[in-house]
């Protein structure tokens, strides 16, 4: 089974989010779950700074040797950063998913998408392995 933190929440695309409790603004990346099946990630295309996305939205995609998948906002908002190390280096989004391999930070505005906590995440990924 892949590694879900604790103190993060999901969702059932295979997006994490970090920082939901002080509800200013939010860290999105895909999970290790998503990048193992993945594959080796190529390419990864993330929304502009300043854009206005609106949760559930698809807002870029990532691309791997194996295929090419849609990244979703789990919360609506403005984007006020994207990670552009994993621009540059895609490999991050395998490597280090929860850290260096982040994708974006939305400025929340209204309720995020229905989010899973970890043991609910752990239950969906355990029917898809």
């Amino acid at each position: 089974m892949s590694n879900i933190p604790d103190e993060l929440n999901y969702t059932k695309e295979h997006e994490w989010v970090a920082g939901l409790d002080d509800g200013i603004t939010v860290t999105v990346g895909i999970t290790a779950f998503a990048a193992e099946a993945l594959g080796d990630v190529v390419f990864v295309q993330l929304p502009e700074v300043g854009s206005t996305v609106e949760a559930g939205e698809s807002i870029g995609e990532v691309e791997s040797t194996k295929s090419v998948s849609e990244i979703y906002t789990p919360v609506g908002g403005e984007v006020v950063e994207v990670n552009q190390a994993v621009v540059d280096d895609p490999s991050l989004a395998n490597s280090d998913p929860y850290g260096d391999g982040w994708m974006f930070r939305v400025r929340v505005e209204g309720d995020p998408e229905d989010l899973l906590s970890p043991e609910e995440y752990a239950a969906l990924t355990a029917g898809e392995s």
